[in-house]
């Protein structure tokens, strides 16, 4: 308690105090730390050409109707000049209230899909750290077996996959075996979201179960300990040393989690490809669609649509990260 309204005391001076310009705080921080300035410049210029440059021209994009019938191009000797117009926020009321009523369908299995694949992979990977930091033989080998998915590269995994579902392929064939029945995880909408979770789940329950299994490791083994001294059962230790132990890095990884899975392109686009429903295309791919997979080619939505994207993930951060700053201070 003392703590915390020291905390709180500090933060209400921080408060107080009044706060230097921009231009000052620059100045200060590159008097103080040139040299790092000086190492980031050249990363900085190259994100720059590379992410922000063509950053801006897709917001360009969202305000105009802009196709591949209007933009300009060369044909031989021959330049053909743009021709599309400025038309303002158009698109994006179109995306999110137009006739077609595109977007949102597209946004809440976007929604789904994220928090059900986030879910499994954290939870999936949380379960496989736990067991693999315990002593046990040949837990190197379970190791390494558990970490292949992630090392093999992720277009190899999804075709190997595709091939394993496909109508004749192992799955359904263990399936008929069993009698389960052969679902058409290729072609039937409802299955293809079911083959794609998986998969997805599939690829990511590595790199959670590392992150997970370092943090374990870095807890100091005393709590336990003193847990177990205490007549704490192994949930209670679970729930009161391992979880809050963990925090640094859970917190960390389920962005990255959300983050991910919210822009997984490759998993639903490799897996089903041109034949895939539309039902089963999230934001990111809708938003391929519409570049490539009509004519005209629809430039200014798909633009639109990328930057819908963006603007929810950059709003989600942004709260997250208030969210857990709040918590901090909560338990401290």
């Amino acid at each position: 308690m003392t703590v915390a309204v020291q905390g709180r005391a500090r933060k209400e001076r921080r408060d107080r105090e009044p706060r230097p310009g921009l231009v000052a705080r620059l100045r200060r921080s590159y008097d103080q730390h040139w040299y790092a300035w000086v190492m980031c410049a050249p990363v900085v210029v190259v994100l720059g050409a590379l992410v922000g440059y063509p950053l801006v021209q897709g917001v360009l994009l969202t305000f105009t109707n802009a196709n591949s019938l209007n933009v300009g191009r060369t044909i031989g000797v021959n330049h053909i000049p743009d021709s599309f117009s400025w038309i303002g926020l158009k698109n994006y009321v179109d995306l999110l209230s137009g006739p077609d009523n595109q977007f949102w369908p597209h946004f809440v299995w976007t929604i789904v899909w994220t928090v059900v694949c986030v879910t499994l992979t954290v939870g999936t990977g949380l379960g496989l750290a736990v067991l693999m930091n315990r002593r046990m033989r040949g837990r190197t080998l379970y190791r390494l077996l558990l970490i292949l998915p992630w090392a093999v590269p992720t277009f190899v995994t999804i075709f190997s996959w595709r091939l394993l579902l496909s109508d004749g392929g192992a799955v359904n064939s263990l399936l008929g075996a069993l009698h389960l029945g052969h679902p058409s995880w290729l072609s039937d909408p409802f299955w293809q979201k079911v083959a794609a979770i998986l998969v997805n789940t599939w690829c990511g329950v590595p790199f959670m179960m590392l992150s997970f299994l370092g943090g374990l490791q870095s807890i100091p083994s005393e709590l336990y300990e003193a847990a177990e001294m205490d007549g704490a059962t192994p949930w209670q230790r679970f729930t009161n040393v391992t979880l809050p132990g963990l925090r640094p890095v859970s917190s960390t990884v389920i962005l990255l989690g959300i983050i991910w899975t919210f822009n997984q392109f490759n998993v639903i686009f490799l897996l089903f490809g041109a034949g895939s429903s539309d039902s089963v295309q999230i934001l990111i791919t809708y938003a391929y669609q519409l570049f490539f997979g009509q004519m005209p080619q629809d430039y200014a939505s798909s633009a639109a649509v990328g930057i819908l994207c963006l603007s929810l993930l950059v709003v989600f951060t942004a709260f997250y990260r208030r969210w857990l700053a709040r918590n901090e201070v909560t338990t401290a």
